[in-house]
């Protein structure tokens, strides 16, 4: 394990508290490496949490008890039932509703002093660098690869810090990465894993309460960094098994090859899904322009398929494409489009199916999400 390193408060001191949030922030005050001056600094404070889902519920909540004066929500997608086991922000009533706004309801429910910001959209290029300007420190909250090496260029361009998380199953990881004072998301992985090689939370699964445990680490570290104490996590990744109750940490270096921190990449990537191998497919114009004559197939699982799915779909899960049995059963004569959550099952579907021959068919590039998004 490296040495973990101390940090001066990235924040300045607010205005001075009222006597209501004395008494709300009174636990906090009390401790002497927060004392009023912390709080002040917390409350002074604009932090983006981008994602209000498993990792984002807790970290949300989390921010908004210690009274972070600033807190941006970024999510487009809707609250779904089989989130609720673990993104715990939601509830029953919630199911169906905009994410984003449903973590607001619930942020501002148990502290109506601090603000919160939506951002009821998908993050893109194009987008990144005007919402980070807003806010002093990022917190990645996303499960795609695509979006994370996004977020890292945009922090890192604007010379931001973000503590990033990531969880599946029984396992959970988070560092904190800031280009200017040590390594970056590219040091740790210089390249994306190939598309669908790393199985999803809706593949595996996750263990609710794993969120939490992260989530709240994320938030730990959020804090330390508002206010200076403690040592934060810059330069190692702190690795989580929540089956057998052990962390260990994990060095991370910065690397003279790295694109970012050696600043031969000054700008953001014109395309983060072509960069993570996802460039392949059509977008949501393009399937709604086809004409009728192909077959839609949705590779995720009949869970999913339950929740949502896009009209004329036929549901054969990516498991079939694996192990070959459903290729003999398909039309040879007949364009085919795979479509997933994301884009990462049916580009690996997509492989699969070419290689079997199939030459004529293609994926849906963003998933169910980018084609409920072009819907709005």
């Amino acid at each position: 394990m490296a040495e973990l390193l101390d940090m001066k408060a990235l924040i300045e001191p607010g205005r001075a508290l009222t006597g209501e949030e004395k008494e709300r922030y009174s636990r906090h005050i009390l401790i002497p490496d927060i004392d009023m001056v912390g709080q002040q600094r917390i409350v002074n404070a604009k932090v983006l949490c981008i994602g209000a889902g498993g990792l984002g519920s807790p970290t949300i909540l989390y921010l908004a008890a210690a009274g972070v004066g600033q807190i941006g929500i970024l999510d487009f997608d809707k609250v779904e039932l089989s989130n609720l086991q673990r993104q715990i922000i939601h509830t029953q009533a919630d199911v169906g509703k905009s994410k984003a706004r449903s973590a607001k309801e619930k942020a501002e429910a148990l502290n109506p002093n601090v603000k919160i910001n939506l951002h009821e959209f998908r993050l893109e290029n194009h987008n990144a660098l005007e919402v980070f300007a807003e806010y002093d420190l990022i917190i990645d909250c996303t499960d795609n690869f695509a979006t994370r090496y996004l977020v890292n260029d945009a922090a890192a361009l604007l010379g931001k810090p973000y503590i990033w998380g990531s969880i599946y199953r029984f396992d959970g990881q988070v560092s904190l990465f800031w280009s200017k004072e040590g390594p970056c998301y590219r040091c740790l992985h210089p390249t994306p894993p190939a598309p669908g090689s790393v199985p999803s939370c809706a593949e595996g699964g996750v263990l609710g309460v794993l969120c939490g445990a992260i989530g709240s680490i994320q938030t730990n570290e959020a804090i330390k960094l508002i206010t200076g104490i403690g040592k934060t996590l810059i330069g190692d990744l702190l690795i989580y098994d929540a089956l057998n109750n052990s962390s260990r940490y994990l060095e991370i270096k910065k690397s003279p090859n790295c694109p970012i921190c050696s600043g031969t990449q000054r700008n953001l990537l014109s395309d983060y899904e072509e960069f993570c191998g996802l460039g392949n497919g059509i977008t949501p114009a393009q399937l709604k322009a086809r004409s009728n004559n192909y077959l839609l197939i949705d590779v995720r699982e009949p869970e999913e398929f339950k929740i949502s799915s896009i009209s004329g779909a036929k549901l054969i899960p990516k498991i079939n494409f694996e192990d070959g049995s459903i290729f003999s059963s398909l039309p040879a004569d007949r364009e085919i489009i795979l479509y997933c959550r994301s884009g990462i099952r049916s580009d690996k579907c997509l492989s699969l199916l070419r290689n079997a021959g199939f030459n004529n068919s293609t994926h849906l590039k963003g998933g169910i999400i980018a084609w409920e998004e072009s819907e709005k």
